[in-house]
């Protein structure tokens, strides 16, 4: 059974739960209504009937409040599935990360473009780029002309230290003072409540969705297209 069809079970799964729970309390309120007016009929005899409507009144209150009561813990249900839901589809992110950065001809260009970021988002003309073991070996050969395309016009060092990360890169200037962490990791971190919210809604749309502002190709919210202010820090 693939991940998808695992996600859709449990999705599903948890969905009748929430639907029988909700169903639950729908009835027992019922219930506690007929027992109340029945009560109400029995001590007072129905010898005023003012009385026993304002019983009544009282009874449909209560149920009232029961049915208010069953909606906040069917909403609290559904929040928690959604965030089940996105934790176990964020859990296998980076695996997919890994092998997209063994997809040489799709992840390169890409990683071009992280190390083009951080270059211009750091204010320094000598600068160094790590890398992870795997990285480090591709870019070392050709490193000279990876580097002028990315950001021309800076002195991009590459250093021999690799980083330990999934894919990526971190930029700091010269001095160590200023870094930008555009690792997959980093980026992970910086768009976490951006993406468990685009995952849950994906995976279980909430009833009245709000409408997202459009992106770029690919995912709503996407770690090959982060302009996180604030990634550059001393």
């Amino acid at each position: 059974m693939s991940d998808a069809e695992q996600i859709s079970g449990l999705e599903s799964a948890l969905a009748e739960r929430a639907r029988k729970l909700a169903e639950e309390h729908l009835a027992n309120g019922r219930l506690e209504r007929d027992r109340m007016l029945a009560e109400t009929r029995q001590r007072l005899g129905i010898e005023k009937e003012r009385e026993v409507l304002a019983a009544k009144a009282h009874a449909e209150h209560a149920y009232r409040q029961r049915v208010q009561a069953a909606e906040l813990d069917l909403r609290a249900a559904l929040d928690r599935v959604r965030q089940e839901l996105a934790d176990a589809a964020l859990a296998q992110l980076p695996a997919h990360l890994s092998a997209f950065a063994d997809d040489e001809a799709r992840y390169l260009p890409l990683l071009q473009n992280y190390l083009r970021e951080a270059a211009q988002a750091i204010e320094r003309d000598e600068l160094v780029a790590r890398f992870n073991a795997s990285d480090l070996q591709r870019l070392q050969p050709d490193w000279t002309r990876y580097a002028d395309a990315a950001a021309p016009g800076k002195q991009l060092s590459l250093s021999p230290e690799p980083l330990a990360c999934i894919g990526g890169v971190l930029v700091a200037s010269g001095d160590g003072g200023i870094r930008y962490d555009n690792t997959f990791e980093g980026r992970m971190e910086r768009l976490d409540v951006a993406l468990r919210g685009a995952v849950a809604e994906r995976l279980m749309p909430s009833p009245s969705p709000q409408p997202s502002p459009t992106r770029g190709e690919g995912d709503k919210v996407s770690l090959r297209d982060d302009r996180t202010n604030g990634a550059a820090h001393g």
